[in-house]
């Protein structure tokens, strides 16, 4: 079998333990056939020929313009993104072309830490990603997110009230999508705020399967 290559990129906001949280995934990756290569810098990005997946885990930060065309680049080509929470959907806010690459962006947590469900969209049930899974009770961050239409959403979650934005009450949002970028494919799971968090069965199979799917 021909080894894959997979770039680990973390860094960013500590609050999402980025080493920690990549940590949990890297050995899986290595049982899957890849050779892992772990980066503190989207300076990396600079060099991706052959690189067949980046897991990304960057929260916040800033992203230079040419770091940014050449993940483009890569992707387009083949490459594959796949992340969770902030280190992939709450990722260099100011750089509008990267928020384009991954279909969505952060807005708020309204309820903070907090009980809800994550439900599979019944149409994509049969999705390699969420196969199996019908819906899981999680208590961390809800994302509330701006999300590009052309996305290919395989799980939500519904918003309750919020005595400060109220108007968000029914609100369904994506908490699991795809989206193509080229020829490349990116993978994004909004759970994920706290170590425990991706180890839920169902969160950490959900991602599991989805770093190989998004894989070149």
């Amino acid at each position: 079998m021909t080894e894959r290559r997979a770039l680990v990129v973390r860094g960013g906001w500590e609050g999402h333990s980025p080493v920690e949280a990549t940590d949990l995934f890297i050995p899986y990756l290595k049982e899957n056939g890849y050779d892992v290569t772990v980066s503190d810098t989207t300076e990396s990005y600079l060099d991706l020929d052959g690189v067949d997946l980046v897991l990304q885990c960057v929260t916040m930060s800033q992203i230079p313009a040419d770091h940014v065309k050449a993940l483009d680049a890569a992707i387009r080509t083949g490459t594959g993104l796949a992340g969770w929470h902030g280190g992939i959907a709450d990722s260099f806010r100011d750089s509008a072309d990267y928020n384009f690459i991954v279909g969505g962006q952060f807005i708020s947590h309204p309820h903070g830490f907090t009980d809800y469900r994550v439900d599979i969209v019944p149409e994509k049930a049969d999705h390699p990603i969420v196969q199996g899974i019908s819906h899981f009770d999680v208590h961390t961050e809800q994302y509330y997110v701006h999300y590009d239409p052309t996305d290919n959403v395989l799980a939500t979650t519904t918003f309750e009230s919020h005595p400060d934005y109220p108007w968000i009450e029914g609100a369904v949002m994506p908490a699991v999508w795809t989206r193509t970028w080229g020829e490349g494919k990116v993978f994004v799971c909004t759970v994920g705020h706290k170590l425990d968090d991706l180890e839920t069965p169902e969160v950490r199979t959900i991602i599991e399967r989805g770093l190989l799917w998004a894989s070149k």
